[in-house]
């Protein structure tokens, strides 16, 4: 064996793991940071504030007497409040009964002597500064990358095998194909207007150039471009890129997106033979699409082939800033939709509907944290997001272990006056460890076989 030829893959080894300990550690510290401070603020002492299990690496003690430590298992972490025995915070007993004994007052600071009202806000912390820091972060790359300026306006020049190409850097596009323009934002007239332009290899502009209204010709608008690269995708696996123009299908000449979508919808999961332009030289590439659940607008999900790569247009268009509202509106709603897309499929392979090889395990997670990271740092960003928010709403499942299991407790204790007896609470986080562990084993299994 040639150990040389092995560093590169050990290499891009490394990097998915280090990108997904850095994904999975800034998720878990603004969850537990969520506990930690609104118990702090409800009169509750943390004892511990971990990022990570197993032997502590590095720790100190703040002057409210909270240790604060990395430790070597990056898989997690916790905040173990006074009272707590561990660190999904079952009571340890003997402690509440020395501290009840040394200090009644004391009980109070305790996570199982507080009032009901501070330890629900103190457990749906967690979660909820998932959601929050989801928000922020989609609102912030939603104000860097701002909005499509009106009219459109071309920003920048993506190159095109083979292809006139006399738009400019800065043009002002009025009409296509002799079909006026809409506002970019207006999504049914847009729609409208890219459904009506004739599928051509070169095209019509009229353009508003330093004042001057000119017709010139360029690509069609919305060409076999690889804007992104879909992680785990078959695109990815063979090393597609974005930026790559894919010029050919099977010998087959294409020029347009949807031509390439309609050889791979239509392959019934055959091999497809692709000539790739990248950056000057010609490549080819064979690979086999593949079966995906995509999620639609209207709810449900249907099944496609898919290669796993997103398009665009043959411009990026020029942006003008966003502003911060319409921003942070932006990141509730997309917070929102993942929130739906996940309960939604969720149904769905409960159902049946869909394939239950929809559920990633931490090898998957691991392997997109690096597809992702490689594909630059707001994309790695965005995908650290949209994980927060699968954690979040993961943890407000109503499973005892979980947060939403002990806000279940919560609302019994609120009902019936009484919190549930110590056995049965034992007892139902056994229950709830194992449906944790059975998942685990479940989505793992899904990572290697699937």
């Amino acid at each position: 064996m040639d150990v040389l030829s092995l560093i590169p893959q050990f290499g891009n080894l490394l990097y998915t793991i280090v990108a997904f300990v850095v994904a999975l550690s800034v998720i878990v510290a603004v969850h537990e940071y969520g506990h930690y401070i609104v118990g702090r603020w409800s009169g509750i002492h943390a004892e511990v504030f971990s990022v990570g299990f197993g032997p502590v690496l590095w720790s100190r003690v703040d002057k409210r007497g909270t240790r604060w430590q990395v430790a070597a298992l990056p898989f997690g972490g916790y905040v173990k409040f006074l009272g707590d025995s561990n660190a999904a915070s079952g009571k340890d007993s003997a402690a509440m009964q020395t501290i009840t004994e040394r200090s009644p007052e004391e009980l109070r600071r305790t996570m199982h002597g507080a009032p009901l009202w501070a330890r629900a806000a103190t457990v749906a912390a967690g979660p909820v500064f998932n959601f929050a820091m989801s928000i922020i972060v989609f609102g912030l790359i939603f104000m860097y990358q701002g909005v499509t300026r009106e009219p459109l306006t071309v920003g920048e020049l993506h190159p095109m095998p083979g292809a006139v190409q006399e738009l400019q850097d800065g043009d002002e596009i009025v009409a296509i194909a002799g079909l006026p323009v809409p506002e970019f934002g207006q999504e049914g007239a847009w729609s409208d207007f890219t459904d009506a332009l004739p599928v051509e290899p070169e095209l019509d502009y009229t353009v508003v150039r330093n004042g001057q209204t000119l017709d010139v010709s360029g690509p069609w608008l919305f060409p076999a471009l690889i804007q992104q690269v879909i992680p785990r995708s078959a695109a990815m696996d063979i090393d597609l890129k974005p930026g790559d123009v894919i010029t050919a299908v099977n010998g087959e000449p294409i020029y347009a997106f949807e031509q390439l979508k309609e050889h791979v919808e239509g392959s019934d999961g055959k091999v497809l033979l692709l000539d790739v332009w990248r950056d000057g030289a010609e490549l080819e590439f064979a690979l086999a699409p593949r079966r995906t659940d995509e999620p639609q607008p209207e709810g449900g999900f249907v099944t496609h082939w898919r290669i796993g790569i997103v398009g665009g247009m043959v411009i990026d268009p020029a942006t003008e800033p966003a502003g911060v509202l319409a921003s942070l509106s932006g990141g509730v709603q997309q917070t929102l939709r993942i929130v739906d897309g996940s309960l939604s499929g969720i149904w769905h392979m409960v159902t049946g509907a869909i394939s239950t090889c929809n559920i990633s395990g931490p090898i998957g997670i691991a392997e997109t944290s690096g597809a992702m990271a490689s594909q630059g740092a707001q994309n790695f960003i965005f995908f650290i997001a949209v994980l927060s928010t699968a954690v979040g709403l993961l943890n407000l499942f109503p499973i005892p272990a979980l947060d939403g299991g002990h806000l279940v407790f919560y609302a019994y204790e609120a009902v019936a006056g009484k919190p549930p007896s110590d056995g049965a609470l034992r007892v139902l986080m056994g229950v709830g460890v194992s449906l944790i562990l059975g998942l685990m084993i479940f989505s793992v299994s899904n990572d290697l076989f699937c």
